[in-house]
């Protein structure tokens, strides 16, 4: 049976629920986005998509900086309600009991309870319509330290992140298998006995 035709929309999923601090270590201010994903590897380059309405846009056109927060599944309310409330009423940050990082390349702040950060530098703002798209380089990723193992190798899937799709925060689920892994040769065993001549 044929699929159904629907007009064009953004049903696209999952999309990761970040939160994006912005402003000052003295005046910080969060915005949650899902539209947001990587455009280039090297250099290392991101977007947001932002309305201009928001109290964060002008913040970020403003300074030209910004952090990408990933959220973990123990933050999803906090997201989900700074994504409703206005920072031009209410600190965020305060309300949600998140904490003010300082960044190693930024003004802006991170925020300390999530996972992995990226420090990002617009070098562009595109209009596309209802939003504006936030071009940026990402100049500094910040990672928790209890998400590396022994040997420093990020382990992702201890931060636990939360995924957005269809209007619903869901928590991702079990790995499927590694990047390549439908190419990779199968490793051979090395301690296999040789089998005993007849």
């Amino acid at each position: 049976m044929s699929k159904i035709k629907w007009k064009g929309g953004t049903l696209l999923a999952p999309v990761p629920p970040v939160m994006v601090s912005c402003g000052t270590m003295e005046k910080p201010n969060i915005i949650t986005v899902a539209w947001t994903g990587l455009i280039n590897t090297i250099p290392p380059k991101t977007y947001i998509s932002v309305r201009p309405s928001r109290h964060s846009y002008e913040l970020i056109k403003e300074s030209g900086e910004f952090a990408i927060n990933l959220t973990p599944t123990s933050l999803v309310k906090q997201a989900d309600w700074c994504g409703i409330h206005t920072g031009r009423k209410v600190d965020k940050f305060a309300r949600c009991n998140l904490t003010p990082d300082q960044a190693n390349e930024i003004s802006a702040p991170l925020i300390l309870e999530c996972p992995i950060s990226l420090e990002c530098k617009v070098f562009d703002i595109i209009p596309m319509g209802t939003h504006d798209m936030f071009l940026a380089d990402i100049v500094a990723v910040d990672v928790a330290p209890g998400l590396l193992d022994k040997s420093g190798r990020l382990c992702i899937e201890r931060a636990h992140l939360a995924a957005f799709a269809h209007g619903e925060y869901f928590e991702l689920g079990k790995s499927l298998g590694k990047f390549g892994f439908s190419v990779a040769k199968k490793k051979k065993h090395k301690n296999k006995q040789p089998k005993e001549e007849k």
